[in-house]
């Protein structure tokens, strides 16, 4: 086994997107090109500090992290990052989680802080008793929660899945747009169509709330552009819309990563929440999903009560720090 620092998001590419496939922490926000996207934005007050592992068959573990003072933590940031992790082939969790607690010795460093991992991740079922067995303190918390659905092969199908309210509540809603209004729906991926209708995005998105609003800074704005053109390159990128009588009134950022859609962000118009244009084009987008036979569809980090109304099943984020004791 072999340790060797990460310099880059690019060198071991191809080995680093075949360990994630095959990694129970598969996700979009562990790839290296989202990380690289992420890395170019807000990298540069950080230094990058993490390894990865290689043995007889090839590359078994990736560690991207940042250093910043005598703190290590992951590449990423809870605004950017629904989910993040390390990547480790199954069966080798003992050697990674040792060479990591060294790698912290070896930076000189006094705390790292790993946020944004699911219930599922192993690192939080091996990484306390390692790091405790050799001296470090261990602090777990709760984070915050994520929503998702097993999706179904049909429509139907997954309207039986809601509760008796909600299934009501949402075919309702459908039929009063349906009598009110001219609408369409419809979604774009090319990188161009992309670029060229993201402004349109971000507007809705801002005037969705007052909280989205102020979340979209200038810094994020330009992590947006950058990180949408890169995944529509991928062809990972779907950006959804509805119109009424022309006027486009909702949109919704999603990914298709690995059989599962992610819905990553979304807008509306308040002037039209009467219609509940937010909700259903959200709903529009997972029986999209369905019909392209998505396996998950992601409703990501949030408790909004629209993810428990459209079927989504919550589960907990947790974050760690381990320090010296």
């Amino acid at each position: 086994m072999v340790t060797t620092p990460l310099t880059s998001f690019g060198e071991i590419r191809t080995e680093w997107e075949s360990l994630l496939a095959a990694s129970p922490v598969n996700t979009l926000f562990l790839t290296p090109q989202w990380q690289e996207v992420w890395w170019e934005s807000y990298g540069a007050s950080s230094g990058m500090a993490g390894f990865y592992v290689r043995s007889t068959e090839g590359v078994t573990a990736v560690a991207p992290l940042a250093k910043q003072g005598d703190t290590l933590s992951f590449v990423g940031n809870q605004d950017t990052f629904d989910y993040n992790d390390f990547m480790v082939s199954p069966g080798t969790e003992g050697e990674f989680y040792h060479s990591l607690l060294h790698s912290i010795e070896e930076q000189c460093c006094k705390s790292l802080e790993l946020y944004s991992l699911r219930e599922s991740s192993p690192t939080l079922k091996y990484l306390p008793e390692a790091a405790r067995s050799h001296g470090f303190k261990v602090e777990v918390e709760k984070e915050d929660v994520t929503s998702g659905i097993e999706l179904p092969s049909t429509w139907d199908e997954y309207l039986a899945l809601l509760n008796k309210k909600d299934r009501h509540e949402l075919r309702r809603k459908l039929r009063r747009l349906d009598s009110a209004n001219k609408w369409s729906f419809y979604g774009i991926s090319e990188p161009e169509q992309v670029t060229a209708r993201l402004g349109d995005f971000i507007s809705l998105m801002k005037m969705s709330s007052p909280d989205k609003e102020e979340y979209m800074t200038e810094d994020r704005e330009r992590f947006f552009y950058q990180m949408a053109e890169r995944m529509a390159q991928q062809g990972l990128l779907k950006l959804y819309f509805m119109d009424i009588d022309g006027q486009t009134v909702a949109t919704s950022l999603c990914f298709d990563y690995a059989s599962s859609r992610l819905l990553y962000n979304s807008g509306y118009n308040q002037e039209f929440s009467y219609y509940s244009v937010g909700l259903l084009l959200n709903a529009l987008c997972l029986k999209d999903a369905i019909e392209q036979g998505m396996s998950y569809f992601d409703f990501l980090r949030g408790p909004e009560p629209y993810k428990h109304h459209l079927g989504g099943q919550q589960q907990d984020l947790y974050q760690m720090v381990v320090t010296r004791s």
